[in-house]
């Protein structure tokens, strides 16, 4: 999608979520355990009509868990759980609600089409299969068999499914695993449209350009609570520190001891240093590399961010233990 497009979709996802946003999903106060190990405590969240909520957190940090209560996968030890203001298992509710999952099965003897149209056929308000085909990208695959398809052409159909009865809330779980760069800019295109025509959705990701592309609104979570809530700018300017990129032939392990240097890794070619002192931290850098090829300074990024935040949280629940 061209810059233009995407400050205009920008534009009117402010004024939509400005004026017009409603909470379509909630967790309010809500417990889960499993055994003995808690992972959700008195937790509350929010999901908006209009929106994309990107979910992001390490792994056993509670994403999954918060997603399987709000789509009544999952029952909650305490708290409630409202989805569309009913119990998520009400079928008035789950009519509106489309889910994408990490694993899911396809039927497969069916082609992809008669397999869209038998989901679709589930739901009042069903989009018609040649509309769900296209918009998932799988008109050419039509009449192929789904045991038939690749990694990547099973995730298409997939989402298919969870866009075929015109969701008011979509769940999407790591929805472009296996795609290629052109795959995943078309989803990325068909969920924000579906955004900004009003519909509520949930993205669990561990692709940082993906929730960067596509949220409204990023939340943070570790050890099961919130740690950040905002929006992508907001939460990368959490971070009070710039990455400078060098170009150097000396190992990575000769400037990790730079002024404010938070991290230090390679990146192809570069390396990448993350430092609350970018001035000293350049100067010290030709000191140790005179022969210093290329430099680029920048803001954190949202993995830089993420990291950050989680290690943050760990040191203070260290301190406070």
């Amino acid at each position: 999608m061209g810059q233009q497009a995407r400050s205009g979709s920008t534009v009117r996802r402010t004024i939509m979520l400005s004026n017009h946003s409603s909470t379509i999903a909630a967790l309010e106060g809500a417990t889960k355990a499993y055994g003995t190990h808690r992972v959700l405590e008195a937790f509350d969240f929010t999901l908006e009509a209009g929106s994309v909520t990107a979910l992001l957190g390490p792994n056993g940090a509670g994403k999954s868990t918060v997603a399987g209560l709000l789509t009544g996968r999952l029952q909650a030890d305490s708290g409630r759980v409202t989805l569309f203001g009913r119990d998520p298992s009400d079928q008035l509710a789950r009519a509106r609600l489309g889910i994408m999952l990490q694993a899911g099965g396809l039927p497969e003897t069916l082609t992809v089409a008669e397999a869209v149209d038998l989901h679709a056929g589930y739901f009042a308000r069903r989009l018609p299969t040649a509309a769900v085909l296209e918009q998932a990208g799988l008109t050419a695959l039509a009449n192929r068999r789904c045991d038939r398809l690749s990694g990547g052409e099973a995730r298409k159909v997939q989402f298919a499914l969870a866009i075929a009865g015109a969701p008011d809330l979509l769940v999407l779980d790591e929805p472009t695993t296996g795609f290629d760069p052109d795959a995943r800019r078309a989803m990325w295109d068909v969920v924000r449209a579906k955004a900004d025509a009003g519909a509520g959705v949930l993205l669990a990701t561990h692709h940082m350009d993906e929730a960067e592309a596509l949220a409204d609104r990023i939340v943070v979570i570790a050890g099961g609570r919130i740690i950040a809530d905002g929006t992508p700018a907001a939460i990368k300017a959490q971070v009070a520190a710039t990455a400078i990129r060098l170009r150097t032939r000396l190992p990575a392990e000769r400037f990790r001891a730079l002024p404010g240097v938070a991290k230090v890794e390679t990146v192809g070619a570069d390396l990448s240093v993350l430092t609350t002192a970018p001035r000293a931290s350049l100067e010290a850098a030709f000191a140790i590399d005179p022969a210093l090829q290329h430099f680029e300074v920048t803001g954190a990024s949202l993995e830089d961010a993420l990291a950050n935040l989680v290690q943050s949280n760990r040191t203070a629940l260290k301190e406070a233990a």
